[in-house]
């Protein structure tokens, strides 16, 4: 976890009917953001149980290559990943869904950008309700901008403003690897047999960027509708770019 109360101040407003949220970095805790997020990282990339095995079979210094081989060296890359996880802890720390399936563990190649939905957060249905779907759109930009803001709109929208055929396949193959044969069931009874409706489905803006996003997400968050609800969420640290810099430095071994 990275533990957002350890290091970050909150502010929420209503805006438009949808929930703007504002995660800003706590003056002086530059240093326990960072650790956070060193200690947070390699999870995304790699399964835990798999680094132990190669530890176990070849020992520390292969672990770590292992892991090295599996992180982005590309700037860009680096900071989407970044705000991805971001996204990813921010659901499972402060929302009722969960993102159980860390996606970049499945990337086809280190260099390469992922495709589709950014994460999928899952709430379980119980009795009368169905399972509900949080579909998420992450950003990172050092500089937010509206032109960045509306792409990402424009993601959350597609299919209907449903989670991708694609996405939720996705994650229900990789369930039923991990064991949660049920809820894995669940999302392709949902997708399959039932249908999803947009009353199961919210979406999620998330950004992380150095400048101040309230003025672009609540210039989003008027522009939406009410059909399904909607959350903008902006992680701003200042150094942004080299925050980025030294979590994978220190990650990386760099």
């Amino acid at each position: 976890m990275v533990s957002f109360n350890d290091w970050s101040d909150e502010a929420k407003a209503n805006v438009n009917g949808h929930m703007l949220c504002l995660v800003t970095l706590r003056n002086g805790h530059d240093a326990v953001a960072q650790e956070k997020a060193v200690e947070t990282l390699p999870d995304h990339y790699a399964a835990p149980e798999q680094v132990a095995y190669v530890f176990e079979r070849l020992g520390k210094e292969a672990a770590a290559k292992y892991l090295r081989q599996k992180l982005p060296t590309k700037p860009s890359l680096r900071s989407g990943d970044l705000g991805e996880i971001f996204a990813m802890e921010y659901i499972e720390e402060r929302t009722n869904f969960s993102a159980p399936v860390r996606r970049l563990r499945w990337r086809d190649h280190r260099e390469m950008a992922m495709r589709g939905d950014d994460a999928i957060g899952l709430l379980p249905g119980v009795e009368e309700r169905p399972i509900n779907f949080l579909k998420v759109e992450a950003k990172s930009e050092a500089a937010l901008t509206t032109r960045t803001v509306t792409n990402a709109r424009g993601a959350l929208d597609n299919d209907g403003g449903l989670p991708s055929q694609h996405a939720l396949a996705f994650i229900a193959d990789r369930l039923r690897e991990m064991g949660e044969e049920a809820l894995s069931g669940d999302i392709l009874k949902a997708q399959l047999v039932d249908g999803i409706a947009a009353a199961q489905v919210q979406h999620l803006l998330f950004t992380f960027s150095g400048n101040d996003p309230s003025n672009f997400l609540r210039a989003d968050l008027n522009g939406c509708g009410y059909a399904i609800p909607q959350s903008c969420v902006g992680l701003r640290i200042a150094n942004h770019q080299d925050f980025i810099r030294k979590v994978f430095a220190e990650v990386f071994g760099e």
